[in-house]
């Protein structure tokens, strides 16, 4: 079969079987075309919550998919390669995260949306990227915890500096693979570009950066910009993206290594096996941990995250 054979006989076959599919801006070109609703993990999230369909098939990763699992438990959601996993979101798990609270009573415990839900039913409350300033600022606590990502939270400690943030050493392998080095060269290679990178980057990277955002946050600043040259730094899908969605502009890769192997773990033969009935992982979740989990999500749309 073509890709055009087999992304027409999914959009068949999802209607046929009243399935929406969720796609995280990180998958391919192919996959995107034949989504119902793409973009980043929490709002994907949002987005399965208001769908009317019976079926959530996420192309992403196994976090995601239990996150869009805890806002709508009463539907069936299908990650879509069982093997996709996100590195940073198992990285901790909650006996560590509880005898920390039990030996410093005084923290809140703020975990980056990419945590497991296992590890969500013992934090207080979840962020985003692009949320993550906003609600640490808001928040009434003085000392505060942010995992896993450090330096996501090396980013919110540096515009929240009243707080007392403090951070484990934990993060997306991917994005804190670019060295300081690889954007210095970039920027000396593109002169006229600007460069868009992920707070999940290092610092120094970030020193460097025009604008740092979520991905979504960088797509929407590239495509709205008057500028036309961008070096991007985030997972090299969203550059490709950019350039479909902006041909008048030109787009370059931060760094060869921004490439995240769970999320290219999904192809589009994985989604059409699913729709099939063929393929995937339900994903299962008890009574417990969907309402525990769920608290630390609720306190986070409650702050306006």
């Amino acid at each position: 079969m073509t890709v055009k054979e087999i992304q027409d006989e999914i959009l068949r076959l999802k209607q046929e079987n009243d399935i929406c599919i969720l796609a995280h801006s990180y998958q391919a070109q192919e996959i995107l075309e034949v989504a119902d609703y793409t973009g980043d993990s929490y709002a994907l999230s949002k987005m399965a919550a208001q769908a009317a369909n019976h079926t959530m098939l996420m192309c992403g990763v196994r976090f995601m998919a239990e996150t869009v699992k805890i806002l709508s438990p009463e539907k069936k959601v299908l990650l879509s390669n069982t093997i996709a996993a996100c590195p940073m979101a198992e990285q901790f798990d909650k006996e560590l995260v509880l005898r920390f609270k039990e030996q410093n009573p005084s923290y809140t415990v703020v975990a980056y949306i990419n945590t497991t839900a296992d590890l969500k039913t013992v934090c207080d409350v979840c962020v985003t990227s692009s949320s993550a300033v906003k609600i640490v600022r808001s928040l009434d606590a003085q000392d505060i915890l942010f995992i896993p990502d450090c330096n996501l939270g090396a980013y919110v400690a540096k515009q929240v500096p009243n707080k007392n943030i403090r951070l484990w050493h934990g993060g997306c392998p991917v994005h804190a693979a670019v060295k300081v080095s690889e954007a210095q060269q970039a920027k000396a290679s593109h002169p006229d570009a600007l460069l868009l990178v992920h707070p999940e980057c290092v610092p120094g990277v970030a020193e460097l950066a025009d604008y740092i955002g979520s991905t979504s946050g960088i797509m929407d600043y590239a495509v709205r910009s008057d500028r036309k040259e961008f070096i991007i730094g985030t997972e090299n899908s969203i550059a490709e993206h950019l350039q479909y969605l902006c041909p008048d502009k030109r787009f370059y890769l931060l760094s060869k290594s921004l490439l995240c192997e769970n999320m290219k773990a999904t192809t589009l033969v994985d989604v059409l096996n699913c729709c099939q009935g063929v393929g995937g992982e339900e994903i299962v979740l008890d009574s417990e941990t969907l309402a525990q989990s769920r608290r630390c999500i609720d306190t986070m749309i409650s702050l306006g995250g």
